[in-house]
């Protein structure tokens, strides 16, 4: 979990959110010819090509694609679905037992046979090797995997997990061969063989090339010849510049807000339109709990009362994202609005005044805000500028702003320098478990100090224990109060999900939910 909250949060453009459907590029393929390969651009990096190494936003695109998971999410569902195996199950009242077993006939892209010892191994792998950059800390109740047979798999868990399941259909799960991998050692030839609909046929620092996986035997219906993914390593000009030359059929993942409400306001004249999908991404203001000004629980209420996320989303993000008034963001099972209910949506200075008044506290709050200029997307030092502004705005505050390089800025974090921060996040899998327990559970990602025993003590363990997850509604309801009364954290946007497309592509809409999986194999070219 530690890792996925460093991927960059852009409500800028590849952020995530509800959505508008709009042309051609959401049609579905019966519309274009399908077989003709596509080509798609992207500002993100592919870290690893090794999934005991990757938790990031341009590996897990390839890990999708390249390698099959037991389950995995179907398109517009957060409910995993059986794709390399056949059935799973608990197999226990307690959840910590899950058995599955596989398809038949399952193949690697080079041949060979895939059966439960891969999988084993594939778990096996990423824990014993628990590379920083990797996904083995998903996996802290995975005790071990056992293989009766050939086609049975069986995880022990040694705490109750009913996320188990969308843990393992996310890219953490992938299945690797285990006569091409090595036990103990990260992959470092660039290469992949995987199980999944691609093959990765080339990869180096300017473009990955995939083609279709003749082995593979899934769910997946695709509907190209293959994909090539280019990178611009954060260059959005020249992502945008490709696209418009028609260069690219795809731009995903990096143009900024302006970009996008020019190709809206364009109206098709470019030859290139807007997609819109639904997210899961957000962004919270985390405050120090130990530090001696936002550590006071007045001054917190303050902020919050003076917050105005509209403002923010139509002057900063120009309607790229959704103002967020819960930890659980909208379209995940569980989401509330504590935060509205609390402290409203218009900007109250008398009662942010009432707040400090309490904490005793009657001059101007000296306040400095933290930021890191490019992790959480490029508008995240203008949002923090206009934030502080709304602060000083109210006479009530005297707010500043220091940007720093993301790797100083987490050493600083650790080291509790900063008294209020901001923090992005996208969901390994879409469970409100996952916007919680790595947030509040014991040893926190946030590093802010915060701990609340109900929370740690009974609600984090009931609802991962709870297999029914709408039966843990009431559960994270409980603890989204909490949260907004005791004020750890401050939500403050929900992302929206773009594409850029050509005119003549499709199948777009299927690649944009809140699983965050990016569906090389729903692509069409006309």
């Amino acid at each position: 979990m530690n890792m996925r909250n460093q991927w960059p949060v852009l409500p800028v453009v590849a952020g995530l959110a509800s959505g508008l459907l709009t042309g051609c590029g959401t049609e579905t393929g019966d519309s274009g010819e399908t077989g003709s390969s596509v080509v798609m651009g992207m500002s993100d990096d592919v870290l690893a090509t090794d999934p005991a190494s990757g938790y990031d936003p341009g590996s897990w695109l390839l890990f999708n694609n390249v390698f099959q998971s037991l389950l995995s999410f179907p398109k517009g569902a957060v409910e995993p679905q059986p794709e390399a195996a056949r059935e799973c199950a608990f197999s226990d009242t307690k959840a910590t037992v899950y058995q599955c077993t596989l398809k038949d006939g399952l193949k690697f892209s080079n041949g060979d046979a895939l059966t439960s010892k891969d999988v084993k191994f594939s778990f096996d792998r990423m824990l014993k090797i628990n590379d920083p950059d990797g996904p083995a800390v998903m996996f802290p109740t995975l005790d071990k995997v056992e293989t009766p047979n050939d086609e049975t798999v069986v995880f022990r868990l040694n705490t109750p997990d009913a996320t188990f399941p969308s843990k393992i259909a996310s890219g953490a799960g992938s299945i690797v061969n285990a006569n091409e991998y090595e036990a103990d050692a990260l992959r470092k030839d660039g290469q992949a063989i995987g199980s999944g609909p691609y093959k990765l046929d080339r990869f180096d620092d300017k473009e990955a090339v995939f083609s279709v996986n003749e082995n593979y035997k899934g769910t997946a219906d695709v509907r190209n010849s293959g994909v090539t993914l280019k990178f611009f390593h954060g260059d959005q000009d020249a992502l945008k510049k490709s696209l418009l030359d028609n260069e690219i059929d795809i731009a995903y993942r990096g143009l900024t807000a302006g970009d996008i409400a020019d190709v809206e306001k364009s109206g098709g004249d470019s030859g290139a339109e807007v997609v819109e999908g639904s997210s899961a991404e957000v962004q919270h203001l985390v405050f120090n709990m130990d530090d001696p000004v936002a550590g006071k629980l007045g001054v917190r209420k303050a902020i919050a009362y003076l917050i105005d996320r509209d403002a923010l989303i139509k002057d900063v993000y120009q309607g790229t994202a959704t103002p967020l008034y819960s930890i659980i963001p909208a379209g995940i099972s569980g989401h509330n609005t504590a935060f509205f209910d609390t402290y409203g949506a218009r900007p109250s200075k008398s009662k942010a005044a009432d707040a400090l008044r309490d904490e005793g506290i009657d001059g101007k709050v000296k306040l400095t805000l933290w930021s890191t200029p490019s992790r959480y997307g490029p508008a995240t030092d203008d949002e923090l500028k206009a934030i502080a502004k709304q602060l000083n705005d109210s006479g009530l505050f005297d707010a500043d702003v220091q940007s720093v390089a993301f790797d100083q800025y987490e050493k600083d974090i650790e080291a509790g320098k900063y008294g209020v921060y901001v923090k992005g996040w996208i969901p390994d899998y879409p469970d409100a478990d996952n916007f919680t327990a790595p947030f509040f559970g014991k040893g926190n990602v946030l590093g802010n100090n915060y701990s609340n025993n109900a929370i740690t003590g009974t609600l984090i363990p009931r609802t991962a224990a709870e297999s029914d997850r709408a039966a843990t509604d009431d559960d994270f309801g409980q603890l989204q109060d909490i949260v907004a009364k005791e004020l750890p954290v401050l939500p403050v946007w929900q992302a929206k999900q773009y594409a850029v497309v050509r005119d003549n592509v499709y199948g777009l809409e299927y690649c944009l939910d809140a699983s965050t999986v990016f569906r090389f194999w729903e692509l069409s070219k006309g």
